[in-house]
This record gives C-alpha cells, structure tokens and sequence, in this order.
C-alpha cells in the first residue's frame, strides 16, 4: 500500500484569505527592540553610573539638566516606549500561554493594553514637561543651572 503526500508548497485548491499575523509580528518586535534596548540601557547605565562623578552625582539637578536636553528626552522617550511595549508583549505571551479561559484571557489582556497605554502616557508627560527650574521657587532649593530669578 503507497500514500502519497502531496508536497507542503502544492497550491491547494481554495486559498485562504492572509490576516495579519499578531504573533509574527510580536516575535519580530521582541528581536529588534531587545536589540535596541540593549544599546539605549547600556548607554543610560554608562552615563549615569560610569561617566562623570558616578552613582554620588545622581541627584534631581543631574536628571533635571539631562532632561532639559533634546537628546536625552528622546533617548528616554525611546527607552520608555521600548521597554514597556516589550514589557507588555512578553506579558502578553504568558497571558496566552497560561490563561485558558477565554474571558479570563480577554480581561488580562485588557488590563495589560490599558495599564501600558497609562503608563506610556504618564511618563511621556513627565519627560516632555519636567521644569527642573520652576518659577516662584526658593533659589536656594533651585539646580547650580537654574538662571537666577
């Protein structure tokens, strides 16, 4: 008795509509943005903690001036946005490998899209609108930066 087996390429005779493909894209993402994670931590560790006067020099003036800067502000913008999308597609694997009720599923799903979209939103605002040098502010209490008011 032969079986034959018809090769997995055959063009079969009803073909199927192409979804987009949630998982593909998610395993992709989790490549290339652990790629460029890497590079964004090891440059934020380095001038934090390497460069400089090191660990002892981390106070508010020293974040306030980074922060004051372009670069840095979209460095940690990427680094924010990155991380905790990676962060939320990692969950997002687990939720799916271990919740087997489908509602249950749906719930945590949400929770993980809605409190990732919160805290992308949160710390994009504390980026873009941290004033290390607030007005009416006592000047002794004000960065070395700070103009004098």
């Amino acid at each position: 008795m032969s079986v034959t087996i018809e090769t997995p390429r055959a063009p079969q005779g009803v073909r199927r509509h192409r979804r987009f493909n949630i998982e593909k894209w998610g395993w992709i993402y989790m490549r290339a943005s652990g790629v460029v994670l890497v590079v964004l931590i090891f440059g934020h560790l380095f001038v934090n903690l390497v460069a400089g006067e090191g660990v002892k020099a981390i106070d508010f003036g020293f974040v306030g001036g980074k922060l004051s800067q372009p670069f840095w502000q979209i460095w940690d913008t990427l680094l924010l946005w990155l991380a905790l999308i990676h962060g939320a597609n990692g969950m997002r694997t687990i939720v799916n490998d271990y919740a087997n009720n489908r509602t249950l599923r749906i719930i945590f799903k949400g929770a993980l899209l809605a409190a990732t979209i919160v805290l992308i939103l949160l710390g994009t605002l504390v980026i873009y609108t941290f004033d290390p040098c607030p007005a009416g502010a006592p000047a002794d209490l004000l960065p070395s930066f700070c103009p004098a008011n």
